[in-house]
């Protein structure tokens, strides 16, 4: 008698694992950028890693207090030799998503793109400390 042990989130692994692979024509799996967050003290910082992706390829978009950035890594031509041929970088379409704090300064983030990192700094708002008393009537 086989005994399996049973994995409750065994169907959810594969679902994520399913998301996240584009069927594509060439053979190639889909590219999904590593993400790095901080926070400063006076600003949020946003790295994306993107080698090989054009400034032109890459959108960053506000919408509704969510940051979405977007683009597409698109495929070299690529020279096959007789005996082999193998490509391990991946290609596609990507899109990332970020809800912005309360206190984001959404009027003044600014995005560079440097080296294959792509920064997004999101300012935050100043805070105002000053307190009111009410007078009750």
């Amino acid at each position: 008698m086989l005994l399996t042990k049973f994995d409750p989130f065994k169907q959810l692994k594969d679902l994520e694992k399913s998301f996240y692979k584009q069927p594509s024509n060439e053979g190639v799996s889909a590219f999904v950028p590593v993400v790095n967050t901080r926070e400063g003290d006076f600003a949020y910082h946003v790295d994306v890693d993107l080698p090989g992706v054009k400034k032109e390829d890459i959108k960053v978009d506000i919408n509704k207090g969510i940051l979405t950035i977007s683009g597409e890594r698109k495929v070299k031509e690529e020279i096959k030799e007789e005996d082999y041929y193998k490509v391990e970088t991946y290609f596609g379409k990507f899109s990332r998503s970020f809800t912005l704090p309360d206190n984001a300064d959404i009027e003044n983030i600014e995005a560079k793109n440097d080296n294959g990192v792509l920064e997004v700094v999101i300012p935050k708002l100043k805070d105002d400390n000053s307190r009111k008393s009410i007078e009750i009537k």
